[in-house]
């Protein structure tokens, strides 16, 4: 994945092109990778009015990353609705969605949740 070098023993277990609306607020078009060490967002749009950026986003340019070790992972839940299927991923108390609009979220909840 552009922008992040994997640790050694790391593998990505997947890459999805998605939402993100972090704890702040906002939402993010971008790029998840999912590894078995970690979560990493690769924000290519801010799709929000009042985009605003979390303490756990690195800035680079015109892009934002977001990196979110699993060891760090709370809960993780899944939504569907008829439109919207969505994985929040809670992070010190704190909802991070990853938003994958009409798609089947189940690929991305099993990587994040190490299955």
């Amino acid at each position: 994945m552009s922008g992040f070098e994997l640790q050694p023993g790391e593998a990505e277990l997947g890459t999805w092109t998605l939402n993100y609306v972090p704890p702040a607020g906002g939402r993010y078009l971008g790029k998840l990778a999912v590894t078995n060490q970690r979560l990493l967002f690769d924000a290519q749009f801010d799709t929000s009015l009042t985009g605003v950026l979390g303490e756990l986003f690195i800035t680079s340019g015109s892009h934002g990353y977001l990196s979110i070790p699993k060891a760090k992972i709370e809960h993780t839940e899944v939504k569907r609705g008829f439109f919207k299927k969505k994985v929040i991923v809670t992070v010190a108390g704190k909802d991070h969605v990853f938003d994958y609009g009409m798609l089947s979220v189940a690929k991305l909840a099993s990587a994040i949740e190490g299955r």
